[in-house]
């Protein structure tokens, strides 16, 4: 029985070489390649592969939006995120996504075929975090700076001191490479590490 992965990447030149990567191993079958995500859903849901391959950024969109919206709907779908970047901001966004795993588009072709198998037999993988992770209290802190809150209220919501939400922020700044609260905001959203806040 073979392994049934979709595509989903806009670049049709890399989606062809993917494709006849994975399916030179006799276990894996590509049933779909997509370039436009607009009905990913749809499609996942019609073509029921057993392994999604998604790049991070695919035209407009956000990979790491779209598996969001895949796995809300299909929380069983095992979804492995390819990205021309290994920044820990981007491999950590793609665990707080849902995904399974986090491959470079550099890596070996043995890789991705390892890794495709892992994690349809249940595997996470993720390259090793530098120090650069942010804690899950300095998420939530993030999450209260995306929402426009202050560090009053911030203080308050989270029952701790003004002067330790002041020494998350200063960790935040510096983990994501931003000087500012509206850098922070705008890596934060991009990268998805945190839920885009409707304002009022």
């Amino acid at each position: 029985m073979s392994i049934k992965v979709l595509l989903v990447d806009d670049h049709l030149l890399l989606v062809e070489s993917l494709k006849t990567i994975l399916e030179a191993e006799p276990t894996i079958h590509v049933v779909g390649t997509i370039t436009d995500p607009s009905q990913l859903l749809e499609d996942t849901l019609s073509l029921q592969p057993d392994v999604l391959l998604m790049d991070i950024r695919i035209k407009t969109y956000n990979g790491l939006n779209l598996t969001k919206a895949i796995i809300k709907s299909i929380p069983t779908m095992p979804i492995i995120i390819l990205s021309g970047y290994d920044d820990d901001a981007y491999i950590q966004a793609a665990q707080n996504a849902g995904a399974k795993a986090f491959i470079k588009k550099e890596q070996s072709n043995e890789d991705l075929i390892e890794t495709v198998k892992k994690v349809y037999a249940g595997y996470t993988l993720f390259p090793s975090f530098e120090k650069t992770l942010l804690t899950p209290k300095e998420l939530e802190v993030l999450q209260l700076i995306v929402a426009e809150k202050t560090s009053e209220v911030i203080s308050k919501e989270l029952s701790i001191s003004k002067r330790t939400v002041e020494h998350h922020i200063s960790s935040i700044l510096r983990k994501l490479g931003v000087q500012s609260r509206v850098g922070a905001v705008v890596k934060a959203l991009e990268q998805g590490l945190v839920n885009n806040t409707e304002r009022p």
